[in-house]
């Protein structure tokens, strides 16, 4: 009998840590081989471990709950509303600056929690009657539980986001300088992320693929299609879970730091405490930030080779790190450091390993080499810039194109005028973007695509929860599910509203109906294969090219109709994955999913809300914001992120792919990118199928090389310099060297980093800036990099304000 079950592990192929573990059990269950088979044995054994398959989760996640703690109470909705509309401000806020800060949730988490603490502690135990109804509740209905901390975060997340419609908003007032209607605006911002959550969570509710493949499963939302764990260990220890870790890493990290916050934690000797290593950081950043966000800007890109270098355009071209190839550059601000790529702190280094590569051969091999070899009349624009221009060089006049009334292009005065064209590097950039989505497809479809397909028939076929694991019998005996109606009545008032969105108002969105629903129908077919990449990475491919450009050749010639199909079909997908991610948080808490979906719910229309009102607040009264030749010296409301927005818009909307990336254009050559990107990743898979053994085959991620400069070009050389170098040091160095010390403080040191400089920033633009007070006239006071000749063309005769004439 035992050579029986010696002959059975190893067509499973049990991971070493997980052989003791199969020696272990083993004899304890061959009486089992009476009555069943092989499988059947090895289904007990993995139940015997009566566990998730994903090892973070097993070593972490408890497979106890308790269902008497406190879920919704007074402290979860006060505590949740105010940390979603703090971050939603602070976020929105700081998209409109120079370095566009971004805070996270875990930030709140670590906040909150002194104050829920002393909310149980000081507020009266007292029931109040709801005036009219039955209903009572209590301020105080004992100790601050971890579910209610969890939802406080969930509620913080929302607001961490961002409404990407907030773009369409600012470039019609501050870019077209059109007139939009308030009601119209706060319409696009609710029903673009609403139809993207009723989208997603319809999605998620009727299709078992993407919720097994991307999360794991999320039975939290209709019973029938819980997760149905395999009979067989090998299926639960299969390459597609194991793909999962990254992502499971990074949600169990959320419920284990609510773990150690909650814990009463002993601190050592000469040690500090979770919390008071967070106050001291927080403090240190907070008081720090004031040296490059008010006296010293220019502390944010420091490019030594411009100051050697001051009349050479061609040196300050390869130094500046704002404007160029940034090539000893770097940054002394943790907004330089998180502000466009986020915290390096939570990236896996193999992440942040592969996007330095793909960063390098672009900015240093691909970029240089077209531009110095004047590819498409390179020289005559700057080297990296992500304005558009006409023939000689000058910004492309837009209004000579568009059409007053109608607000689309004058086709004969485009053609009277000047093609389009871009710097060299905006132009690969698009290339770039092509190829990282066919790659994103063969990638998917090499690597993963035998055990999607093994979990789509198995999970389609299936139609019992006997074998679901221990997480999924837990919730599915304490709590209710989500009744599918909930979900059904959000899509259809989500569509409903969209509707009238995209239609009404004088029809000034420009999109028609069946833009609307094609959007849709762009992010169902793109949910799954990216949300492996993002599983196996952390990353995210973006749906916004590719909507671009379909919505371009269908109905070319309309700005507003281009950007607002680009965000309902690329929000849909974003906030599918992010759905799950908030969901399996809530599954491993033990959260009822009701509540769950209560705070997702009210969490996305309140931080739609304030992400909106913010919006305007800063559009209609920083005068002239988004426009750097008319701001003070010193001011930080240049809108890097809108400004590639409105270009984008120029490129796809107003001139349409047809006349950029045909022969009616000027770079027909980018559409071979599409092929490069479908044949790119076939090399690394056969050479991981030649070369099993060779483990540093199989951290070549091609997505993710060619999809590394996708935050450029509002991302800029020395932002990646800045992150790269903070993530080597961080998650290589210190994770291999003091693994305990990163285990315990590294997500701590980015949160309270975060934290210091944007609650900084909000005071410095009250106190000061809203006062256009911004800090002493000096030579460090300007928000650049000393570099003005790196935005000059290096072609003979053109003339640019401010450069030279060769």
């Amino acid at each position: 009998m035992a050579n029986l079950v010696d002959e059975a592990a190893p067509q499973f192929k049990l991971p070493d840590h997980e052989k003791h573990r199969f020696e272990i059990d083993k004899a304890a269950c061959m009486v089992n081989l009476v009555m069943k088979d092989i499988s059947w044995l090895v289904y007990v054994v993995a139940e015997e471990e009566n566990d998730n398959p994903i090892e973070e989760v097993r070593l972490t996640v408890p497979i106890t709950d308790d269902p008497t703690q406190t879920v919704l109470t007074f402290r979860t909705w006060t505590l949740g509303m105010a940390a979603c509309i703090l971050l939603s401000f602070v976020n929105q806020f700081f998209q409109y600056r120079s370095n566009q800060l971004s805070i996270g949730s875990v930030t709140i988490q670590i906040l909150v929690l002194p104050i829920g603490k002393f909310m149980a502690a000081n507020l009266p135990k007292k029931q109040i009657s709801v005036p009219f109804t039955k209903w009572t509740f209590s301020l105080n209905p004992g100790p601050f539980s971890m579910k209610e901390h969890v939802l406080i975060t969930i509620f913080a997340n929302c607001g961490a986001g961002g409404v990407y419609a907030v773009y369409i908003i600012t470039i019609i007032k501050a870019f077209y300088h059109k007139g939009l209607h308030p009601v119209a605006a706060m319409l696009l911002a609710q029903t673009t992320q609403k139809i993207s959550r009723g989208f997603a969570l319809y999605v998620v509710a009727c299709n078992p693929c993407p919720s097994l493949s991307i999360q794991a499963c999320t039975p939290m939302i209709s019973p029938d299609l819980s997760s149905i764990m395999m009979k067989k260990l090998a299926w639960k220890l299969s390459l597609l879970i194991q793909y999962l870790c990254n992502v499971a890493h990074t949600y169990i990290y959320i419920y284990e730091n609510c773990r150690a916050l909650h814990e009463k934690e002993k601190r050592k000797k000469g040690e500090r405490t979770r919390l008071q290593f967070f106050a001291i950081v927080f403090v240190a950043s907070f008081a720090y930030y004031i040296v490059p966000g008010h006296f010293f800007p220019s502390l944010s890109a420091l490019s030594f080779v411009c100051w050697i270098w001051k009349r050479s355009i061609t040196a300050q071209q390869i130094g500046s790190g704002l404007k160029g190839l940034g090539i000893g550059s770097f940054g002394l601000d943790w907004a330089t450091v998180a502000s466009f790529l986020g915290s390096p702190l939570a990236y896996p280094f193999f992440s942040i390993a592969n996007t330095m590569v793909g960063f390098i051969l672009v900015m240093y091999v691909l970029v240089p080499i077209a531009y110095w070899s004047n590819f498409r009349e390179a020289k005559r624009f700057p080297i990296f810039s992500s304005h558009t221009f006409d023939e000689d060089g000058q910004t492309f006049n837009i209004t000579r194109v568009l059409n007053e009334k109608t607000f689309d292009l004058n086709l004969s005065e485009y053609e009277n005028y000047s093609k389009l064209y871009l710097s060299i590097f905006f132009a690969f950039i698009y290339g770039l973007s092509f190829a990282s989505l066919t790659a994103t497809l063969t990638h998917v479809a090499l690597f993963d695509g035998k055990n999607i397909l093994k979990m789509w028939k198995k999970t389609t076929t299936a139609v019992k929860d006997e074998f679901s694991d221990v997480h999924t019998r837990i919730m599915k005996k304490n709590y209710a599910v989500v009744p599918q109606w909930w979900f059904t009545a959000i899509l259809v008032i989500s569509v409903a509203l969209s509707l009238v969105a995209v239609e009404g108002f004088d029809h000034k969105l420009q999109l028609p109906w069946w833009g609307l629903l094609l959007a849709c129908f762009i992010a169902l077919i793109f949910t799954l294969p990216v949300g492996v990449v993002q599983a196996t990475t952390n990353m995210q491919i973006g749906l916004n090219v590719i909507t671009e450009l379909v919505i371009g050749y269908m109905y070319p010639g309309k700005p507003v109709a281009n950007v607002a199909f680009k965000t309902y079909g690329y929000i849909s997908m974003t906030q599918a994955l992010s759905l799950l991610g908030d969901f399996k948080i809530g599954h491993y808490m033990k959260i009822p999913p009701k509540s769950m979906f209560i705070v997702q719910l009210v969490g996305t229309i309140v931080s739609s809300t304030v992400y909106f009102a913010t919006a305007w607040w800063l559009l209609t009264s920083v005068e002239n914001i988004c426009n750097p030749d008319l701001l003070p010296d010193g001011s930080p409301w240049t809108c890097p992120g809108s400004d590639v927005f409105y270009n984008a818009s120029i490129i796809w909307g107003v001139v349409g792919p047809l006349r950029m990336f045909t022969d009616k254009g000027v770079y027909p050559e980018q559409n071979w990118w599409f092929l490069i990107g479908f044949l790119a990743p076939i090399p690394m898979w056969f050479l991981e199928r030649k070369f099993p053994e060779k483990k540093w085959i199989k951290l070549i991620h091609i997505p993710l090389i060619l999809s590394a400069t996708a935050p450029m070009p509002s991302a800029k050389a020395v932002h990646y310099w800045s992150w790269g170098f903070v993530g080597f040091v961080f998650n290589y160095i210190i994770y291999r060297r003091y693994k305990g010390w990163w285990a315990k403080h590294t997500y701590i040191l980015s949160a309270a980093l975060d934290a210091g400089v944007a609650f900084l920033g909000v005071i410095l633009y009250f106190a000061l800036q809203s006062k256009d007070i911004y800090g002493p006239s000096w030579w460090g006071a300007d928000i650049s990099d000393h570099c003005p000749l790196a935005k000059c063309p290096t072609a003979p005769g053109i003339k640019v304000k401010g450069c030279p004439v060769l």
